[in-house]
């Protein structure tokens, strides 16, 4: 059985009209970089949770969560509302299995792809350094809808000078044209080769390893094309392969 937490709100920033970051403190369990906790609050009575990922590196205390509002959310948006020195609710123990001692050994060059919010487990494991250095490229792609929901590019442009030539970083904006990013949808860009073009580094089945996060679309389809394309297949414990991707429960 779970047992929570009480969180205490330190600050809440707010990127655009539904993009959020949650900043807490809670006595929680140490948890591995790439998992997640369950947030919640009591609303007449019920417990309302969902799961999200860490932002924040393991060592660091303030525990970070990047959120986006659903529209008729049964949790977002109240939490959305939230402000400084209010409480929530929070899973001691963190849960999850996206984490590096999953990658197989053989693996040279790591892409860490993401739609949306689903960032945080990545920049929760780049930050937090540890066992990135057996990996001789490693390649963050972000995707998003617009350009104003880039909220952690500065973070992330952060990174790659912490972690120099080993880390690039590849911006996609879906509905509209932005400098410095590919326009379109990762399963599409890998399709036509354009987001190995961008970044310089070709996928292949014999050395590379792909992480998916984000929307299940996106998730379902990126499988299909690597699948497809270059003959990749699904990673588990028990047969190891090369696509690996994240479920929360």
């Amino acid at each position: 059985m779970e047992k929570w937490v009480t969180g205490h709100l330190i600050e809440i920033k707010h990127w655009t009209e539904n993009l959020f970051t949650l900043i807490v403190q809670a006595p929680i369990d140490p948890f591995i970089a790439g998992q997640f906790a369950k947030l919640g609050l009591e609303i007449q009575g019920q417990r309302i949770q969902r799961a999200y990922s860490y932002v924040n590196a393991p060592n660091n205390n303030n525990l970070e969560f990047y959120l986006v509002s659903v529209p008729n959310g049964k949790l977002s948006p109240l939490l959305h509302l939230l402000k400084s020195g209010d409480t929530l609710i929070i899973t001691k123990q963190a849960r999850g299995s996206f984490v590096l001692d999953q990658i197989p050994p053989s693996c040279k060059y790591l892409w860490m792809l993401a739609t949306g919010t689903a960032l945080g487990p990545y920049l929760s494991i780049l930050q937090h350094g540890e066992e990135l250095t057996k990996f001789t490229k490693i390649i963050l792609v972000h995707a998003v809808r617009f350009a104003k929901d880039m909220s952690y590019l500065p973070k992330m442009i952060d990174l790659v000078h912490i972690f120099g030539g080993k880390l690039k970083i590849q911006t996609i904006v879906s509905r509209e044209s932005s400098l410095g990013s590919l326009t379109g949808r990762i399963p599409a860009l890998i399709a036509d080769g354009s987001l190995e073009a961008a970044v310089g580094v070709k996928l292949n089945v014999k050395d590379t390893h792909v992480m998916l996060c984000g929307n299940p679309c996106m998730v379902r389809e990126t499988q299909q094309v690597l699948q497809e394309k270059l003959g990749m297949c699904k990673h588990f414990k028990e047969k190891p392969g090369n696509i690996f991707s994240e479920n929360y429960w």
